[in-house]
């Protein structure tokens, strides 16, 4: 009986522990399956996952890469908008600035009438700074029109085209302009030299042995029929006498920088502008035989209210 029992509990425990073996040795082969296949499928993986987040950088890399150039396009056009604005506004306050100049010589020189007008370009072939401007006949410019700036007197038209023209400066020797002291009323000729020109001067000729003069006087024009009278050309820094010795010249430092010179104003019409000259013209271009029978014509008519006197 005993030997029996024994038997069955004996039979039950191989049993179990069969189903025990069985169980540790199933488990052991499954993870030692999935070990292996992970062994082999992981490399695959590995370059599966850095593929899809190469591919997915890339993307996002050109994606961005768009925006990015979407804002630097944007940015730019603001950068443009800003410059264009800038140039304006700098446009605008250089304008006020030139227009209050010219209101304070407008204010002073009622009879004067302006053409403002900027510097272009410079002539480097010329010795005494000659410039040109962006204004010409089409602005009302004349040729041997002054040129000032807010400073004073800069030159003369020369050369004159239809939306240029070309200016020489108070340098030149072929440029005159009368010309006298402030301070003493002493009357001269204001012209270039070459020598002088390097210097940026001028000089005032057939000053009077006697003058009064001296460093520090003003000088202005005197007036006629291609300069206004009391335009400001500069001050006399030395006084000197001519070669000949019968008279005095000064050496004279004009206001107005022909070397900076940006804007300028140009005199198309002031009072008395071009009377002599219109008048001499006629005089010089009709014939002798006219001028004398002018002459001869003259001297009638004034005897004539005589004739009648005597007839009364």
């Amino acid at each position: 009986m005993k030997t029996k029992t024994f038997k069955v509990i004996l039979g039950l425990a191989v049993l179990m522990c069969a189903f025990m073996l069985r169980a540790a040795y199933t488990d052991g082969i499954a993870i030692f399956a999935q070990k292996a296949i992970g062994v082999v499928v992981y490399p695959f993986q590995k370059v599966a996952a850095e593929i899809s987040s190469g591919v997915t950088n890339m993307l996002q890399g050109y994606l961005r890469t768009e925006q990015l150039q979407e804002e630097n396009e944007q940015l730019k056009e603001e950068i443009r908008q800003l410059q264009d604005q800038l140039v304006d506004y700098e446009s605008i306050k250089n304008e006020n600035q030139l227009y209050q100049k010219f209101l304070d010589i407008k204010e002073q020189n009622a009879d004067f009438e302006f053409c403002p007008a900027m510097v272009i370009g410079r002539d480097a072939n010329s010795q005494f700074g000659s410039f040109i401007i962006d204004k010409g006949t089409l602005q009302g410019i004349s040729k041997r029109d002054p040129v000032i700036t807010s400073d004073g007197l800069i030159g003369v038209i020369e050369e004159v085209g239809l939306t240029y023209s070309r200016v020489i400066t108070i340098y030149d020797p072929g440029l005159n302009i009368g010309a006298y002291v402030s301070r003493t009323r002493d009357t001269g000729i204001v012209v270039g030299a070459v020598d002088l020109a390097e210097d940026g001067q001028c000089k005032m000729t057939y000053l009077p042995r006697d003058s009064g003069a001296a460093i520090g006087d003003i000088i202005l024009t005197s007036g006629g029929n291609v300069f206004p009278k009391g335009l400001k050309i500069g001050t006399i820094k030395e006084i000197r006498q001519e070669d000949h010795g019968v008279s005095l010249y000064a050496v004279v430092e004009p206001f107005a920088s022909v070397e900076d010179a940006k804007d300028v104003f140009v005199i198309t019409s002031f009072e008395g502008q071009g009377i002599m000259i219109g008048e001499d013209l006629e005089q010089q271009d009709a014939p002798l035989d006219e001028q004398e029978t002018d002459s001869d014509s003259g001297a009638v008519s004034a005897a004539e209210p005589s004739s009648a006197e005597d007839g009364q």
